[in-house]
């Protein structure tokens, strides 16, 4: 749900038909033919966008359990559609405790703030168990004087009405206090609900950060990445090659095309764990049980 950012879908080739047919004066038979074939095309051409990395190299695996083990915290965000089917709608992380998730908060609402999604349709799902929301206990990180969802404040916890057992280890609360404005290093993508443009149920990528923006709303910064997205990704986590958890997706600019990061026009952007979402897993996570 990458709600940020606008995906540039193909357009349909059929919609110029019409006009260009009745003109010519071809009988019926062969319009309806020839629709069906531009239909087809269409839906080729989408296949073969929904299946594209947004950059040429691709290196996303398929996530292990030793991965599982080395990644803690790692889960993912079920939700029910409009129509009643159950959906990976997300990565989400068990945070700081045995009952704080953390998410985007876009996967609720939109760019707007308008409300989308009910936090009652969804649960959280790790290491092979189902866990509901307190749906009272939900925070995303715009104020509420704010018009709009921004990159820096695309940032949801939620408490669960069980905890975890002991034996699923939450991620521990993040410290970013050892990266720098306008560094570059190299991270890990860990994609546990994986992406809509590959067929791997859940993903790992090495991959760059090409720069760490200057702090905006909230005092969180923004990572600029050259990570491989897709839909369903948000929410995934990037981590130190050392396995620390620093950053969450949240969306990638130009979703969909397929050509060479650029740090200005073609990326992937990320949020920091530093001020106001730090400070409220550190509370809700110190909160008495």
């Amino acid at each position: 749900m990458d709600a940020l950012t606008p995906s540039n879908s193909p357009a349909s080739p059929t919609r110029a038909f019409p006009l260009t047919l009745r003109r010519s004066g071809i009988r019926r038979g062969t319009v309806a033919v020839m629709l069906i074939l531009a239909v087809a095309m269409a839906a080729r051409v989408g296949a073969r966008t929904a299946q594209a990395a947004l950059y040429p190299r691709d290196g996303r695996q398929a996530m292990t359990e030793a991965d599982m083990a080395r990644f803690a915290g790692a889960g993912v965000l079920m939700c029910y559609s409009e129509f009643g089917t159950l959906e990976r709608a997300a990565a989400a992380w068990l945070i700081g405790a045995h009952d704080l998730v953390v998410m985007n908060a876009h996967n609720f609402v939109d760019r707007r703030l308008a409300p989308t999604h009910p936090v009652t349709n969804c649960f959280f799902r790790i290491a092979g168990g189902d866990y509901y929301f307190d749906e009272d206990s939900l925070r995303i990180g715009a104020a509420v004087e704010s018009k709009g969802l921004h990159i820096t404040d695309d940032w949801a916890l939620l408490q669960l009405l069980q905890s975890t057992p002991e034996a699923v280890k939450p991620q521990p609360a993040p410290d970013v206090s050892d990266i720098v404005t306008g560094a570059r290093f190299k991270v890990v993508m860990v994609s546990p609900a994986g992406h809509s443009n590959t067929r791997l149920a859940a993903t790992t990528e090495s991959c760059d950060v090409y720069r760490v923006d200057e702090p905006t709303e909230g005092h969180v910064r923004r990572v600029r990445h050259d990570c491989n997205d897709g839909y369903g990704g948000s929410g995934s986590g990037l981590f130190t090659e050392d396995g620390r958890l620093i950053a969450m997706h949240s969306a990638s600019l130009d979703m969909n095309q397929k050509r060479p990061f650029d740090v200005e026009t073609h990326y992937g952007s990320a949020m920091l764990f530093e001020g106001e979402l730090a400070k409220a897993i550190r509370d809700a996570a110190s909160k008495p049980r």
